[in-house]
Parts: C-alpha cells; structure tokens; sequence
C-alpha cells in the first residue's frame, strides 16, 4: 500500500467485530427512524411519554425506559440533524415542522420514506393480498452498512466485482470516498487502487465485500455531489459539461417541470403547447436514454452535435423497424 495508507495488526479481530457491528449499526438505525417517522406522524400535537413507550412495547416487545428514550433524541439529532424537543407547558414531545424535514433535507427525507415503505410492505403483502406491487429491483443495499462502516474509519474494502459482460469477477481495492444513489441503485464512489483513479462501482455487481484494516487519508474537501454536479446518473465524466437545450411538449413538458431531470434544469421559454428547459451536463449513454425514455414528448434543440446524435440513435431505431423479422 501507499504512504497514505495506515495498517491496523489485528486483522482478525477487526473483520469480526465490523462482521457484528454492521448488524447492530443497521438495528439501531431502523429503531432511530421509526421514532422520527413517530413523530411526524404525531404533527405539532407531539406524544407524551407513556404514549411512545406504549408504541415502542408493541412495536420491539420490549420496555423504553426514559433514559434510554432520551440516548435515542441525542443520536436522532447527531445522525439526522432532527431535534424531538419537549414542550414543557404539556410535557409531550414533538418534532417542530416535521412535514418539512423532507424539504430541508433531501437526504434525510428519502431514508425515512424508504424505511416507512419498507417497513409496511411485509405488512401490507399480508393484509392486502393482491393490492399492493413492489418493483424488485437490484440495489445491493445489504452493503450499504457496511460501507457506511468503512467509509466512517476510512478503511479500504475489498470486493469481488462482475461487470456487465464479464465471464468472471475481478478483485479491486477500494477506498471508499462515498456512495450514490440514482434510480433506485447504489453505487460505491472510491479510489480503486489497481486502477489509480476514481471509479463507480453498483452495489449489486458485487459479488463479495471484505473491510481491510488498511486505512487511507481522505482528499480534503471531497464532496459528492461537487464531483458528479455536471454528470447525469451514475457516470463519472473527465469532459467538461456543457448546456443542452430540448422542448417538450403537452404532458411531458408538465411532467418533466415537476420530475427534473437534471439539478441544473431551468425553464428557458414557455408557449401554449410546448416548454423549452436547459441543463448543464456532460452528456452520455445515460442521457440519450432518458431523452428517447420520453419518446416523441422530447425534441433535443442545441448543441447541434447533441441533436445530431439523437437523429442518428433514432434513425438506428427506425431502421430496425422498418426491416422485415426473419
């Protein structure tokens, strides 16, 4: 390993500890959420004590004590950034504005939607037997503790890695700067030693996940989103991005001004049937797919080498259409 890479001895002792510790961490987290999505539930009205004691009782069969409830509201606002504070004229407990949480802070937003999802489906497939429809689709979320783990001590992970295509898996050395999601898949976003450069990994291409107890120095001021600001989905781009101009039009112009599909997107002109938007992005693969996922409802304007790929990429299509089926 590099300089900047510290060792930590006791391999064997570490691998077992993080084996446990990534069970109670993803534990601790579901039992902090619930107690938020409590609380927004409850609204501005907030829940007495004996009122969350009741619910936890029936929830985990166990008894919550006060001191224990209260070791919960430090980790809440430490974890999420969400205070339960105490309104002591009525001695309940309540989370201010918690319909907004999810305005504030996207992140935060999304993990308590998806807990609650998750949480009353199993329930729902039981009581509602026909009714409700989940889409399953491959995220590899059994890792994200994990590497929540590893990303926190900033210790390499190892992986067994299949790419699309690939007859066998191939061994990487990870260091795990972040992990993203884009439609409804993870990725790991990390330092691959045998490459020597940054790559994106899906967590649902990993066949195998070990942490090392290699240890490696974090770049200073990294952040996440300032790294994929100009990409689109999950693609680390080194060109530069650039703006591109398409018009939509009749619902697809409302759809796409309610469901952007950039962070960058802004509306430049508005008519009676059509909305013309920009973004800001480097353009690829994934690009050119949502812009033909909208079909007829898109037409890309500017610049002429983007519009120029569209035609040829429709153009391809058309022909497949037009030859006979042998």
């Amino acid at each position: 390993m590099k300089n900047n890479v510290k060792t930590n001895t006791n391999h064997s002792f570490y691998t077992y500890f993080y084996s446990n510790f990534d069970n109670m961490v993803t534990e601790l987290l579901k039992k902090y959420i619930w107690l938020v999505q409590k609380f927004i539930t409850a609204g501005e009205r907030g829940l007495s004590l004996p009122e969350i004691q009741g619910d936890w009782k029936r929830k985990f069969g166990t008894e919550y004590p006060r001191r224990t409830f209260n070791n919960h509201r430090e980790a809440v606002y430490e974890v999420f950034g969400i205070e339960i504070e105490c309104d002591r004229s009525s001695n309940r407990y309540l989370i201010r504005h918690g319909d907004d949480i999810s305005d504030k802070d996207a992140n935060t937003g999304w993990l308590i939607d998806t807990f609650t999802v998750n949480s009353m489906v199993p329930l729902a497939r039981e009581r509602l037997s026909g009714r409700v429809s989940v889409e399953n689709i491959p995220s590899g979320r059994k890792y994200l503790a994990p590497l929540m783990n590893a990303m926190q001590e900033n210790n390499i992970v190892e992986i067994s890695y299949r790419k699309y295509g690939a007859a066998a898996p191939d061994l990487r050395h990870v260091r795990p700067y972040g992990i993203k999601e884009f439609s409804l898949r993870w990725y790991l976003v990390g330092w691959a030693e045998e490459r020597a450069s940054c790559r994106v990994y899906a967590l649902d291409r990993i066949e195998r996940m070990k942490i090392l107890p290699e240890r490696f120095d974090m770049p200073a001021g990294f952040d996440i989103d300032t790294m994929f600001a100009t990409s689109f989905g999950s693609y680390l781009s080194s060109e530069p991005g650039q703006k591109i101009v398409f018009r939509a039009y009749g619902k697809e112009a409302s759809y796409i001004r309610d469901l952007p599909l950039h962070h960058t997107q802004t509306v430049e002109k508005e008519d009676g049937n059509s909305t013309t938007f920009s973004i800001f992005v480097s353009p690829n693969t994934s690009l050119f797919l949502e812009f033909l996922r909208h079909g007829a409802g898109i037409e890309v304007l500017s610049p002429p080498h983007i519009r120029e790929k569209m035609k040829d990429v429709t153009g391809e299509m058309n022909g497949l259409y037009n030859k006979s089926i042998l």
